[in-house]
């Protein structure tokens, strides 16, 4: 499946709002054949911007949502959270076929490998680590009521039904877990945590770190940004710190490349030193996160069957999706 750009068209459009800009020198690399949103790295005249559009392909409803994704970096820019600086947002899909965001391009390293953290010495390991839990207790200290994007209150309850609803538009199996699941955390939602920011698919492949590893540059990825109860954060992160998500990374799970990265409860003692939330409950939190990437990883298997990924390494990703539902199940009985 192709996902070429229509240059001259962009250029064009680009041209009209972009001060300076010279179409004739516009060139565009597919940087993320992407699990979600595709991104392309665009350069003309020694500058560069990402632009960002939704998959191919079947898309559950309000994911992928790159207008979210500009809304919520161009509110956050100059709160401190490092975004990528937001240029425009383009909502007629006769452009480039999509609705599509573009951003200034952040230059820098991500850590997406395992075999990147096996090479990097330990105190590397564990400073990135380190940074990574400080932006997210950043992130959760922003004054969400500057945002209006979302509603705080029965945050949890709705992302449960949230992810139920996107199931049924993406599965393609039968998965008595699946019910199980949704059923079990439908009944045990707990009182929610103060309202905050939440960046909805925070993990450290998510990061531009600076060349020298000193600081991060940048927090990508804000399609499913929103306002609600910031530790579904801290526990989708403990997921993607899990093996089991391994077929669903592009890369695999980069944290598994490293006896010095954190383990779980070394990334939980972290959070908790840097804030006064309540994270007796986390087992639903990390329940919910297993579930909400089962039906990630069976939306993105779903659209692999229909011939609309674009690069390799899809065909495993379907596999994750039993192992991310029995680890759901076996956090909540914990």
């Amino acid at each position: 499946m192709t996902a070429v750009l229509d240059l001259p068209r962009l250029g064009r459009y680009l041209a009209d709002r972009i001060g300076g800009f010279e179409p004739a020198e516009l060139t565009a690399e597919l940087v993320d054949g992407g699990r979600s949103n595709l991104t392309y790295a665009l350069r003309a005249g020694g500058h560069a911007w990402a632009l960002r559009r939704p998959p191919l392909g079947t898309v559950a409803p309000s994911a992928n949502d790159v207008h979210r994704e500009h809304r919520i970096t161009s509110a956050l820019a100059g709160s401190g959270v490092p975004v990528p600086g937001p240029v425009l947002y383009c909502a007629d899909d006769g452009v480039i076929g999509a609705p599509f965001s573009l951003a200034e391009w952040v230059d820098g390293v991500v850590l997406r490998s395992p075999e990147q953290l096996a090479a990097m010495a330990p105190a590397a390991v564990r400073g990135a680590a380190r940074m990574m839990i400080d932006e997210l207790l950043r992130l959760h200290t922003v004054d969400a009521t500057e945002f209006g994007i979302g509603r705080p209150e029965g945050y949890l309850g709705r992302q449960v039904d949230r992810w139920r609803r996107q199931w049924e538009v993406v599965a393609t199996r039968d998965s008595p877990e699946a019910e199980a699941l949704q059923r079990r955390l439908g009944a045990d939602v707990p009182a929610q945590s103060p309202g905050g920011v939440v960046h909805g698919d925070f993990r450290l492949d998510n990061l531009i770190f600076t060349h020298d590893l000193s600081a991060v540059a940048a927090l990508l990825d804000w399609e499913m940004a929103t306002t609600g109860d910031p530790l579904a954060d801290l526990g989708l992160l403990l997921v993607y710190c899990d093996p089991v998500s391994d077929p669903v990374l592009q890369h695999g799970c980069p944290t598994s490349g490293s006896t010095a990265f954190p383990t779980r409860d070394e990334l939980v003692a972290a959070y908790a030193a840097g804030s006064n939330r309540d994270l007796d409950r986390l087992d639903f939190y990390e329940a919910l996160g297993y579930y909400k990437l089962a039906v990630v990883a069976e939306g993105i298997h779903k659209r692999y069957l229909e011939g609309m990924t674009v690069g390799t390494g899809f065909e495993t990703v379907g596999g994750a999706v039993p192992g991310l539902l029995a680890a759901g199940l076996a956090r909540l009985r914990q």
